[in-house]
């Protein structure tokens, strides 16, 4: 189904605030249109940090539209539907359920409870399995007995599907993925080759501005035709890892993501206790704000990422409405 073009006319309905996520708002703007509203809010580890970045909702805001007029280019279906502000977007609504089959034997126009992960290179969450024998060379294709270590390419993309809908994002074999999102084999094929023909694209165009796309995760949805679409939003400082590409031929990737915030609950502590908690069934420790300096660091890390991104200036308030 082609998608509206972005400056369509928004829906004139009043506003119903549904639900709150980690960074963002929704709010049912017709029984077909929803609106998301996105926060300076920030989450790590599926916690929610006690801290507000200053321009975070709008880069993320801003740098979402710009992959998604991508999609349109590249006749990805997507649910955006156009910029209402410049921290909001219109999208289409479909039906969020934990058990999709519960719709119906075809259901259609829900959410895919699924999130797609592509990896690239070895950094994050990967490492930590890799370090911790959980993962072998061998299964990310790489001869047997390699010391597999931060910032090595891998030899073919990796695939990972986790849960969307649960409170802890858990890793999925494929059966379970298939089982969960009531996806048949040819749709979930189709969910890869489109994460891939996105990531080729989105490569093509920030490669020559000095960025290396690492890691990225993507979700999507059925629309009411049964066709698969991207939904939510991706490419942006939350969902993927991008790196400095000269800095990485010197040997020492930089970090432009939300790696950054990451590594510093790593380093103080609070992702090992954290993780201890969770692996004994123990109460988690709540997790501490950021520290003034680290928190008008990220703000420059997200205006940035959105720059080296797009090859535009941020100019706060700009977004169209």
């Amino acid at each position: 189904m082609p998608n509206p073009p972005a400056g369509s006319t928004p829906a004139t309905a009043a506003p119903k605030f549904l639900r709150r996520g980690k960074v963002k708002e929704v709010y049912a703007l017709s029984p077909t249109e929803l609106e998301f509203r996105f926060t300076n809010d920030i989450s790590v580890f599926d916690k929610h940090i006690p801290s507000e970045i200053p321009f975070k909702g709008e880069t993320l805001t801003s740098t979402a539209t710009h992959w998604f007029e991508l999609c349109g280019r590249l006749g990805i279906p997507h649910h955006f539907l156009g910029r209402s502000g410049p921290t909001s977007m219109r999208v289409r609504r479909v039906e969020v359920v934990p058990q999709p089959r519960t719709l119906g034997p075809h259901p259609k126009n829900y959410l895919v409870p699924l999130e797609v992960i592509v990896r690239y290179y070895v950094a994050g969450s990967l490492l930590d399995r890799v370090k911790a024998g959980k993962v072998s060379p061998e299964s990310l294709g790489f001869p047997s007995g390699k010391a597999v270590a931060y910032g090595d390419q891998l030899p073919q993309p990796m695939f990972e599907v986790t849960t969307k809908l649960e409170p802890i994002d858990r890793l999925l074999t494929e059966a379970d993925a298939l089982e969960l999102s009531a996806l048949d084999r040819r749709q979930f094929d189709s969910l890869k080759e489109m994460s891939l023909k996105i990531d080729a694209a989105m490569h093509q165009e920030i490669e020559p501005r000095g960025m290396i796309h690492v890691d990225g995760k993507k979700e999507y949805a059925i629309d009411p035709n049964g066709q698969l679409m991207v939904v939510d939003t991706f490419g942006t400082a939350d969902e993927d890892r991008f790196w400095d590409r000269d800095a990485f031929a010197r040997g020492r990737p930089v970090e432009f993501s939300k790696e950054f915030v990451r590594q510093h609950y790593r380093s103080i502590g609070y992702y090992d206790a954290l993780t201890k908690a969770r692996e004994s069934n123990q109460p988690e420790p709540p997790i501490p704000p950021l520290p003034p300096l680290v928190i008008d660091e990220v703000s420059r890390l997200y205006t940035t990422v959105f720059q080296r991104l797009t090859g535009r200036p941020f100019a706060p308030g700009a977004g169209d409405k």
